[in-house]
């Protein structure tokens, strides 16, 4: 005969987890934070614009002032346009006032120094199309193309470099930009004519 069963234990729900905090989770203490009003994100692109402002980061700086000119805080706003105007100032100032074929080549060249490579080469397609038949013009504007992937005008440069001014091509025998080149076939041809055959 089976025993009577006592009365079976009820199971309890599972306790919550809480988190090791002394406030709960870190969620509840997100919502219990208050919403960013619109000033406090007016407010706060400003701060971050005038600090791009003052590292001389002023492009960035610039779009971030626009948009701190968005918002309830006139204020803010009209510091901002102030501040937009200043940038725009010093935008204009930093550009360069290129008159002459060597004035374009000098710069190019300078960017290329710098690794600025597609504006050094406008720079100085700029001064080959003032100057055609410069030799020094069309060495760096090989270089650059060289730089920038476009092997056949690199070479088509350094080409006409050479055949304006035979010294070129001892010049880029021994110019590190133009090593990795060196031996790939075109180049090699160009640099070593002596070795052609062997």
């Amino acid at each position: 005969m089976p025993k009577p069963q006592g009365p079976r234990p009820t199971l309890k729900p599972p306790e919550p987890i809480r988190s090791s905090g002394p406030r709960g989770s870190a969620a509840a203490d997100r919502h219990a934070q208050p919403p960013q009003t619109e000033s406090q994100t007016q407010l706060g692109r400003f701060e971050a614009a005038m600090k791009l402002f003052h590292a001389r980061n002023l492009r960035e700086a610039r779009a971030l002032f626009q948009k701190a000119t968005e918002g309830p805080e006139r204020d803010v706003a009209n510091r901002a346009n102030l501040h937009i105007s200043m940038c725009d100032r010093r935008l204009e100032q930093d550009k360069p006032n290129l008159g002459t074929a060597e004035d374009h080549y000098n710069y190019g060249v300078a960017l290329l120094n710098t690794r600025k490579v597609p504006e050094a080469r406008s720079y100085l397609e700029q001064a080959l199309r003032m100057t055609p038949g410069a030799d020094h013009i069309h060495y760096a504007l090989a270089l650059a193309q060289a730089l920038d992937g476009d092997l056949a005008k690199a070479h088509e440069n350094l080409k006409r470099a050479i055949e304006l001014e035979p010294r070129n091509r001892r010049l880029a025998r021994q110019d590190a930009d133009f090593a990795p080149l060196a031996n790939q076939p075109p180049f090699y041809d160009l640099l070593y004519p002596e070795k052609k055959g062997w």
